[in-house]
C-alpha cells in the first residue's frame, strides 16, 4: 500500500528490546510523523508509553540517519566512506562471501545481531534462514536473559509465569533485580492497581534508584548475593512453619533437599553475605511467607553476574513454598514468552545447515573470537546490534574489529561506533517502514505491525537485505524468494503450541493485536514443562550437567585485584545503546555518572561533582562522580550505554566489563566486575 500521503493517526507497535511491546498511536500531518502516544485501546499498553519512544519521530528524522549504502575508503576508525549502489554493495559482499567460503570454509564468516528490532521477521527470521543456509558460524545469542532464563527453566521448564495483567490482584509485589520504573512502565502501572487494592511493593536491588523511591520499601543489598537472601528467606518460612505443605506435596520435586539447604542460611550468615541485616531477612521472611496472593518480579539485572543462573534459579523457588502458584495473582516471572512461541523450524530453517556441527560463538567473547579463533574470522556482518559499544571487554572487540584482514558489514539507521570499523555499511529502514510481527516476553498479546511510511532514501529491512543476497548467491527461490506474509503465517503455524489457536496473518491484520490463549490460560500448575511436569526445588537435569541440583549461594569469580564491585546497569533515556544519538534525551540523562557511596569517597578524598578515572586491566573510563548512599560501601553504579564522544566525554563503559561467561546458558558477566577509581588530576 502507498504510505506517502498518510494523514491522521495509525497504529504500530514499538519495535525495542523491552518488555512491555506497546501499542502505539502515530499521528501524520501532511505525510510526515508529528505525534506519537500510547494506544488508548491496547489491552496493556492503555495510551501510557515512555519518553523515549514518544521520541522516535527523531530518530527516524534524525539529520544523521543512513540513507543509501557506503564503502569504506580511508583506514578503519576513520569513518571515511563514499556512496555506493546496492547493486555495488550486493557484488562485494557477494563475491566476498565466495571467496572466502572456497578459500577458507563458510564457518569464517560470522553473524552479529541481537534485538536492536525485535521483529521476528527482522530479528529471528530470514537472517536466521539466511545464515543457515550459507552454512557461516552459529551466534550464541546470549547477551542478556539466557543464565537467568536456564536458571528459572530448571525450576519451571521454560520461560513460563502469571499473565501480568492477573498481577492488579497481588498483595505483595516483590521487584527484585529490576529498576521497573525505567524498564516495564506498564507493569509499574499495573502494580500500582495493586497497590490502590491494598498491595505492599518492595523493591531488593543493588541501587537506590527511580523503582526504590516509588516503592513503598527497600532492601539494599551487595551484588550477587540474592541467591543467599532468597535461601535466607525460605529458611524462616520454613522454619516457622510457613509453608504450603498441600502444595509441595502435590506440585513440586525436592522439597525436602531444598528444607535441608535453606537451614543453612540463617538470617545471620545471610547478613554476613548479603549485608541486609538478620532482623530484615527474618520480617521479609515472615512477610513472605504471610501474603497471599504475592508475586516476585525477576528482573535481568540479577544474571549478569558469575552466579546469575544460580540466583534466578533459587529466588524462582519461592513462590512454590507457599503455593502462590495456586493463587490468581500470585506467583513469579522472569519472562512470558511460552504462551506465544513461534514455529522457529519453519522460519529459521535450521535444516538447511550444510554441516549441522558448524561452530558456536558466543556473542559475550566476540573480541577472542575476532582475535583467536581458529580458523580464523574473515567476515563479520552485523546488524540489529552495535557491538564495539554492547559487547563486553570492549577493548579488545575493538582490536579484533581493527585487523586488517577482517571485512566487516553493517546494517544500521545510523554511523554506529561499530560503523567506523566497517568495510560496507548498509542503510536500515525503521520499524514504521516494515510489515511484521511481534510478540511480547512479558505480555501475552502478538501484533501485527503493517508499514504506516515509505522506506526513506535507500532503507531496506533485515528481511529484504537478506533474501536478496540469498537469490544473488543462487539459493533456492521456493525457501527465498517469499513474501513477509508467508513467513508471519509460517511463524504461526505453530502446532505444538495450542495457545497460538485462531491466530493468523488474516485475522491479526483484522484485528492488530490477539492473545495467546484468547483469555482462557488454564492454571499453570497443569501447564509446568519440566520433565516430571512439577516445580522442580532438586533439579536432576543440573545435576547431569554438572550444577548443584539444589539452590546455593556461590560466590563471584572476579579476583580481588581491586576494590570496588561495578554495576552497569540501564538509565532512563536509552534502551542499550539505542537513542544514546539523540540530543534531547542525552539531555535528560546529563551525563554518564558513577554513583559512590559517601564513606569511600571520604577515604579517597574525593568530591561530589569531581571527573574520575575508573580502571582494570581490561580498560579505563572516566566519568563524574555522584556521592551519596544509593550504593552501599564497597558498591559503584554507573547506569547507560553511552556512544563514543570526544567532544562531551562520553566514553562506553564495556570498556571495563569481562568476557567470563555465567554459570548457566553461557550468560553474560558484565556485573561481576571489580574496578578502582583514581583521581583525574592526583596533583
Amino acid at each position: 500500500m502507498s504510505t506517502a500521503t498518510i494523514n491522521g493517526t495509525v497504529r504500530s507497535v514499538c519495535p525495542f528490546d523491552c518488555p512491555d511491546t506497546c501499542g502505539l498511536s502515530v499521528t501524520f500531518e501532511e505525510g510526515k510523523i508529528t505525534k506519537i502516544t500510547g494506544d488508548t485501546e491496547h489491552p496493556v499498553t492503555r495510551g501510557a508509553i515512555c519518553n523515549k519512544v514518544r521520541q522516535l519521530n527523531d530518530r527516524v528524522y534524525h539529520p544523521e540517519r543512513l540513507l543509501y549504502p557506503m564503502r569504506r575508503t580511508g583506514p578503519k576508525g576513520s569513518l571515511s566512506f563514499e556512496r555506493i549502489t546496492w547493486e555495488e554493495a550486493y557484488a562485494e559482499i557477494t563475491e566476498r562471501m565466495k571467496s572466502i567460503i572456497d578459500e577458507h570454509g563458510a564457518e569464517a564468516i560470522l553473524p552479529y545481531s541481537f534485538y536492536g528490532n525485535m521483529g521476528v521477521l527482522n530479528a529471528e527470521g530470514m537472517d536466521r534462514r539466511f545464515f543457515h543456509r550459507l552454512g557461516a558460524s552459529q551466534l550464541d545469542r546470549t547477551i542478556c536473559n539466557a543464565a537467568g532464563s536456564a536458571g528459572y527453566s530448571y525450576t519451571m521448564g521454560g520461560s513460563i509465569g502469571i499473565d501480568p495483567e492477573d498481577t492488579v490482584h497481588t498483595k505483595l509485589f516483590i521487584i527484585w533485580g529490576c529498576n521497573l520504573v525505567s524498564t516495564n512502565m506498564h507493569q509499574t502501572m499495573l502494580a500500582t492497581e495493586a497497590r490502590k487494592n491494598g498491595a505492599t511493593i518492595i523493591h531488593i536491588d543493588v541501587h537506590r534508584n527511580r523503582t526504590s523511591a516509588w516503592a513503598d520499601r527497600f532492601i539494599h543489598v551487595r551484588p550477587g548475593t540474592d541467591a543467599a537472601l532468597a535461601l535466607g528467606m525460605m529458611h524462616v518460612i520454613i522454619r516457622d512453619g510457613l509453608a504450603d505443605a498441600a502444595f509441595l506435596e502435590q506440585h513440586t520435586l525436592g522439597y525436602d533437599e531444598l528444607a535441608k539447604q535453606a537451614a543453612e542460611y540463617t538470617p545471620e550468615r545471610v547478613e554476613a553475605i548479603t549485608g541486609v541485616p538478620a532482623a530484615e531477612v527474618e520480617e521479609l521472611g515472615r512477610i513472605y511467607g504471610t501474603a497471599s496472593p504475592s508475586f516476585i518480579r525477576i528482573g535481568n539485572g540479577l544474571q549478569h553476574h558469575d552466579n546469575g543462573g544460580m540466583i534466578v534459579r533459587t529466588i524462582s523457588c519461592l513462590p512454590a513454598l507457599t503455593g502462590q502458584w495456586g493463587v490468581r495473582g500470585g506467583g513469579a516471572m522472569k519472562g512470558n514468552s511460552w504462551y506465544s512461541r513461534l514455529n522457529g523450524e519453519k522460519i529459521e530453517r535450521p535444516d538447511l545447515l550444510p554441516d549441522p556441527d558448524v561452530r558456536t560463538v558466543s556473542m559475550n567473547q566476540l573480541g577472542d573470537a575476532l582475535l583467536d579463533l581458529t580458523p580464523p574470522v574473515q567476515m563479520l556482518f552485523v546488524y540489529n546490534s552495535n557491538p564495539a559499544v554492547v559487547a563486553p571487554d570492549q577493548n579488545r572487540v575493538r582490536d579484533g574489529l581493527m585487523r586488517s584482514d577482517l571485512f566487516t558489514v553493517t546494517h544500521d539507521l545510523f554511523l554506529t561506533d561499530t560503523c567506523k570499523y566497517s568495510d560496507i555499511v548498509l542503510p536500515a529502514t525503521s520499524h514504521f517502514e516494515n510489515l511484521d510481527l511481534y510478540t511480547s516476553y512479558w505480555h501475552l498479546y502478538l501484533q501485527l505491525h503493517q508499514p504506516i511510511m515509505e522506506p526513506v532514501g535507500e532503507c531496506k529491512s533485515n528481511f529484504t537485505i537478506f533474501k536478496e543476497l540469498a537469490l544473488k548467491l543462487g539459493f533456492e527461490a521456493d525457501v527465498f524468494d517469499i513474501t513477509e506474509e508467508q513467513m508471519i503465517s509460517e511463524a504461526l503455524d505453530s502446532e505444538n503450541n495450542p495457545f497460538l489457536k485462531g491466530i493468523t496473518f488474516g485475522e491479526l491484520k483484522k484485528n492488530t493485536w490477539m492473545k495467546a490463549g484468547n483469555h482462557e490460560l488454564p492454571p499453570l500448575t497443569s501447564l509446568i514443562p519440566t520433565a516430571s511436569g512439577k516445580i522442580e526445588l532438586y533439579s536432576e537435569a543440573m545435576l547431569q550437567n554438572g550444577l548443584p541440583p539444589v539452590p546455593d549461594h556461590t560466590p563471584l569469580r572476579e579476583p580481588e585485584t581491586y576494590p570496588f564491585w561495578l554495576t552497569t546497569g540501564p538509565n532512563h533515556s536509552f534502551i542499550n545503546s539505542t537513542f544514546a544519538n539523540q540530543e534531547r534525551l542525552q539531555k535528560l540523562e546529563k551525563e554518564p555518572l558513577l554513583h559512590m557511596h559517601h564513606e569511600n569517597a571520604e577515604a579517597l578524598g574525593l568530591a561530589d561533582g569531581e571527573r574520575v578515572k575508573i580502571r582494570n586491566d581490561r580498560g579505563e573510563v572516566e566519568m563524574t562522580l555522584r556521592i551519596g548512599s544509593d550504593v552501599l560501601p564497597g558498591v559503584l553504579v554507573t547506569q547507560g550505554l553511552w556512544w563514543d564522544d570526544d567532544r562531551k566525554g562520553h566514553q562506553a563503559v564495556n570498556a571495563l566489563t569481562p568476557q567470563r561467561l555465567a554459570d548457566m546458558g553461557g550468560g553474560a558477566t558484565f556485573f561481576s566486575n571489580r574496578v578502582e577509581v583514581l583521581k583525574l588530576n592526583p596533583n
